[in-house]
């Protein structure tokens, strides 16, 4: 059983005055600074998290608290808009070479230097017990994720999904893994291409068809239908470039400014 459902044990637990309480601060925290609009100044389609868990990029730099909560607030922006002028730009190289493998098999375990590796779940399960509430296991084990209730922050919407049914959550690589093939991965060592494929900064469970969508491009050609989350996308984008020494196209960049206000 997971953190969160023993979190769910004990509010049902509490007195309706104390819930009450509880809802009113986690309401006030939720709330944006009074100088600006909700989220990244591109206006609103999505609704935030339900339960308030979704965590802004810049305080969650590597990546291990759930969700993609927006960059509220004028000075949270102006971090946001210092970070992304940080990295660099280049051209686009060619997709020669690229396979799936050459970032090791899928959701391995062993990637060494990012965090979740060698716990004994694989990296697909990790992410689903992160972002996920109300988790439910396979009957003998603590990794296998087979019902969970997912808040996808790519278009804002509550999944309430089973594993019969596994296409409907995927998890997306923030930074392509062709797109970081094109910037440079390809000349990258076999374990940094490991890193970049199982890091929890570089990934997200959403939607499948949202997933399905994005394919491999950059920030230029496609964005969260979730105006909310576009800005904390940007970053988080930007994270995973600079984390890696990968830069960006210049429009890809350009982009990433225009999406938090610079």
């Amino acid at each position: 059983m997971t953190r969160h459902m023993g979190w769910s044990r004990r509010i049902r637990s509490t007195g309706p005055a104390v819930i009450a309480s509880v809802a009113l601060l986690v309401g006030c925290e939720a709330l944006p600074e009074p100088d600006s609009p909700a989220g990244s100044g591109g206006g609103g389609d999505g609704a935030a998290a339900p339960d308030g868990r979704a965590v802004s990029p810049l305080d969650n730099p590597d990546g291990t608290e759930p969700g993609l909560g927006p960059v509220s607030g004028e000075r949270a922006r102006a971090a946001a808009v210092d970070l992304i002028g940080k990295v660099t730009t280049k051209g686009r190289g060619p997709r020669t070479g690229y396979d799936r493998d050459e970032f090791g098999y899928a959701w391995m375990d062993t990637a060494d230097g990012v965090p979740l590796a060698r716990n004994g779940c694989d990296t697909r399960n990790d992410l689903l017990k992160l972002h996920g509430r109300n988790v439910e296991f396979r009957t003998g084990s603590d990794c296998v994720v087979v019902a969970m209730d997912l808040h996808d922050p790519y278009t804002g919407q509550d999944i309430a999904w089973k594993k019969a049914k596994a296409s409907e959550v995927q998890i997306d690589h923030v930074v392509p893994l062709s797109y970081s093939w094109q910037m440079g991965a390809s000349r990258w060592s076999e374990s940094k291409r490991e890193q970049l494929a199982n890091d929890a900064l570089n990934l997200l469970p959403v939607e499948g068809r949202a997933n399905s969508a994005k394919s491999d491009s950059g920030p230029a050609a496609w964005l969260p239908p979730n105006k909310r989350i576009r800005c904390a996308y940007t970053v988080r984008f930007a994270q995973v470039a600079l984390k890696y020494e990968m830069a960006v196209t210049a429009p890809d960049k350009r982009m990433m400014l225009e999406q938090c206000g610079g």
